[in-house]
């Protein structure tokens, strides 16, 4: 059987492989139930075990401190972007950094809830640097600070979380973490609360993942739903509506593939995070040398997960670019035009990528060059 092609897709995105091959091996009787994982009760004791386990090995992985709870929740990280100021903003202020278009998208939507004072923007720089936490205008009584700690179109990613309380802030930091979660580890003294959909690192579109502190806990408005309230939602242990359950039992798996995961001479979260810097290293590489590629992101915040890329000055055609992703596709290499807003290509290279996959595109970079430059 020859290999599948390797999917370069933003979300949803690739999956391990061994993983798909245990989902389609359960399908139809998960673990001898007699039942497909999507045939059973959320409140039954199989599924109960899957979610149990799932929470678990999700603790473990991110080392998540025991005042966190983790919510296995619906909507996606946009969603997400009504549901964390109708928990924690309390209709006073909230402060967002935009660092690109989701960001951007946060500031919009929370000021449906809240007095939203962009703290900061690069949208001077279109987005392709960071603005240092220092030039910040933070108000001190914000009820919480958000930020996108990697920007999926932009290719902007925070390699350190910004210590609020250095920059004279007692606000908890709210990071949306969509494209970035599992793959590094997370500082959770500098957080408050953490959101992201699932299906970049984790699993199928469905599942959104929420980690909050406990003290943020009891705040929300009253015309927050209450299958959105973060405290009914905890209180019932994710099980106050019904949940994405296959989507929990796949990210279930995932977790236990990642537990299980080597690479370098580490294991876990350690070795995907290793690996990812060497995929993101080898292709920056390649861009930065290449007479026909480009990267624009400035060098200190360039994305390990989603890394936008274009033909440089007169090559950035429309004709060239399209001729680009027609080859790719010839050499199995999937979903890598860019996103409608910005053009060009972007390669989403999450944890399920291998370094093959990292290794494939760049020689057909090379060759591609080696025709057009």
């Amino acid at each position: 059987m020859s290999r599948r092609p390797f999917n370069f897709s933003a979300g949803p995105a690739a999956l391990p492989e061994e993983v798909l091959s245990q989902v389609a091996g359960e399908m139809l009787d998960w673990q001898g139930s007699g039942m497909s994982v999507m045939e059973m009760s959320h409140r039954g004791a199989e599924f109960t075990s899957i979610a149990t386990a799932a929470e678990a090995d999700l603790r473990e992985l991110l080392q998540v401190p025991a005042n966190f709870r983790i919510l296995f929740m619906q909507g996606g990280g946009l969603a997400e972007n009504a549901i964390v100021p109708m928990n924690i903003s309390r209709a006073s202020k909230v402060d967002v950094v935009v660092s690109g278009a989701w960001s951007a998208k946060s500031a919009e939507e929370a000021q449906r809830y809240a007095d939203v004072s962009v703290a900061a923007s690069g949208a001077a720089a279109k987005f392709t640097t960071l603005p240092a936490p220092a030039t910040w205008q933070l108000r001190g009584d914000a009820a919480y600070v958000h930020i996108c700690s990697n920007e999926t179109i932009d290719g902007v990613e925070y390699h350190e979380l910004p210590d609020l309380m250095a920059l004279g802030s007692s606000a908890p930091l709210v990071i949306d973490c969509s494209s970035q979660q599992l793959s590094r580890s997370m500082d959770w003294s500098r957080i408050g609360l953490a959101f992201g959909g699932a299906q970049k690192n984790i699993g199928p579109a469905g599942l959104t993942l929420v980690f909050v502190r406990e003290d943020l806990l009891g705040h929300a408005l009253r015309i927050c739903p209450s299958a959105f309230d973060f405290k009914v939602v905890a209180e019932a242990k994710s099980m106050y509506n019904t949940p994405p359950t296959f989507s929990i039992y796949v990210a279930g798996l995932v977790f236990k593939w990642l537990k299980a995961f080597s690479y370098a001479g580490k294991t876990g979260v350690a070795a995907i995070e290793q690996r990812n810097i060497d995929k993101a290293q080898l292709f920056y590489a390649a861009l930065d040398g290449s007479n026909l590629f480009e990267n624009r992101v400035a060098a200190d915040c360039r994305s390990r997960m989603n890394i936008p890329f274009y033909l440089r000055g007169k090559f950035n055609t429309e004709t060239l670019t399209q001729a680009f992703l027609t080859g790719a596709k010839e050499r199995h290499l999937l979903q890598l035009k860019g996103h409608k807003s910005v053009g060009g290509m972007r390669a989403s290279i999450y944890n399920a990528m291998p370094l093959e996959g990292v290794q494939a595109l760049v020689a057909y970079l090379k060759d591609f060059e080696a025709q057009y430059g």
